[in-house]
């Protein structure tokens, strides 16, 4: 997947850019507050139909306008796609593939893979277990079609169960209708879940140990109910408890990830440093993965990623991205030392960009 041009209209700080890219590495340069990370919103906007900071659509919108719109002109395994978001204030959202709207959005996750690194990418390692889940949820999503919507339906069916524990209704029959589609649908999340994370561990433990140079390990471990047995029989017998809970206390919506730094969980003793080398590991084993699954090469978006981490371990990071593995790269980073090196690495196609109060515009950049 190539992403060729992107066009911006009023999206955040950003009046209006229309910029071509190189296929291979894109690097946005300028001090922080200017704009960079606001351009790697906009194209992850494009893939997933939503901002990566989870801000309502209308704040996107540049301060003082009425609207937001950002196109994307890519190459996809030799076609060529146009990709078309634009938001009114107080209206619909417009998402569109060559010009056709498409009917629900979840149909276009996985069109354009992409992953993001960036710094709030931190809350998965100190943040509650919903961010962990929307991590697993978010890669699964874009190879497997029926994932999400397996994922849809159940969490209908959570709602509808939380709705009638609230209203501390006694209808057995109505907890039933409920229950038996929360553990049909519950099972093959579960079974999901469990074979993405049996292939993407491995893969994890591999780049952390080249990031750190092997100094220290690390691991993930899976937890759910669902390991326990099945959920139906699970959500009769805390049907009481539930309802004085107010909201069902057992299922897939309670899964968790344990991220370990040795033996120790990594949120209690991990370094700024370690929580850093952790999150980038994950982020290249998610973009390995999808690599692996896909028809398509994922684009990789890597968002002030050097900050806290020793001249080794950005060395090390430094080889990886440089690889040919990966395909298109945008980078964004405060000065051009480490971008510098990547581009010598790399010795290919590049592009960079100054970044400043919103206006963009190339510095330099090297064809074929």
């Amino acid at each position: 997947m190539i992403l060729s041009r992107l066009s911006i209209v009023n999206f955040k700080n950003i009046a209006q850019a229309d910029l071509s890219f190189s296929p291979n590495i894109n690097c946005f340069l300028g001090n922080n507050g200017m704009g960079k990370s606001n351009l790697l919103d906009a194209i992850y906007y494009l893939s997933f139909c939503k901002s990566y900071t989870r801000n309502p659509d209308s704040q996107n919108i540049r301060h003082g306008e009425d609207f937001f719109v950002v196109q994307g002109y890519y190459e996809r395994n030799g076609n060529e796609e146009e990709l078309y978001c634009g938001i009114k204030r107080r209206q619909k959202k417009a998402f569109k593939r060559n010009k056709k709207e498409y009917d629900r959005l979840s149909d276009h996750i996985g069109f354009a893979p992409l992953v993001m690194a960036a710094p709030s990418d931190n809350e998965l390692i100190l943040g509650g277990s919903e961010e962990r889940r929307k991590f697993i949820d978010l890669v699964i999503s874009q190879f497997d079609k029926q994932y999400l919507s397996t994922l849809i339906r159940y969490n209908k069916a959570l709602e509808q169960r939380n709705a009638l524990l609230r209203q501390e209704c006694s209808e057995e029959m109505l907890y039933d209708i409920w229950e038996e589609q929360m553990d049909s649908t519950a099972a093959q999340i579960h079974n999901s879940r469990d074979r993405f994370l049996q292939s993407f561990i491995p893969v994890f433990r591999r780049f952390y140990n080249e990031i750190s140079s092997q100094n220290e390990s690390a691991d993930l471990i899976y937890k759910s109910h669902l390991s326990e047995g099945a959920l139906l029989p699970q959500l009769k017998a805390n049907r009481h408890r539930d309802l004085i809970l107010g909201y069902t206390s057992r299922g897939i919506h309670r899964d968790d990830m344990d991220m370990m730094l040795g033996e120790y969980p990594m949120k209690r003793i991990g370094s700024q440093g370690q929580c850093k080398t952790y999150l980038i590991a994950l982020k290249l084993a998610q973009y390995d993965f999808l690599r692996e699954q896909g028809d398509t090469a994922p684009i990789l978006l890597l968002d002030d990623i050097f900050d806290k981490l020793d001249a080794e371990r950005v060395k090390q990071i430094v080889k990886l991205v440089s690889s040919d593995h990966f395909g298109q790269i945008f980078i964004t980073d405060t000065n051009r030392k480490y971008l510098d090196e990547i581009i010598h690495f790399i010795g290919s196609q590049y592009n960079i960009f100054s970044v400043d109060r919103g206006e963009v515009k190339i510095l330099e950049g090297k064809t074929p």
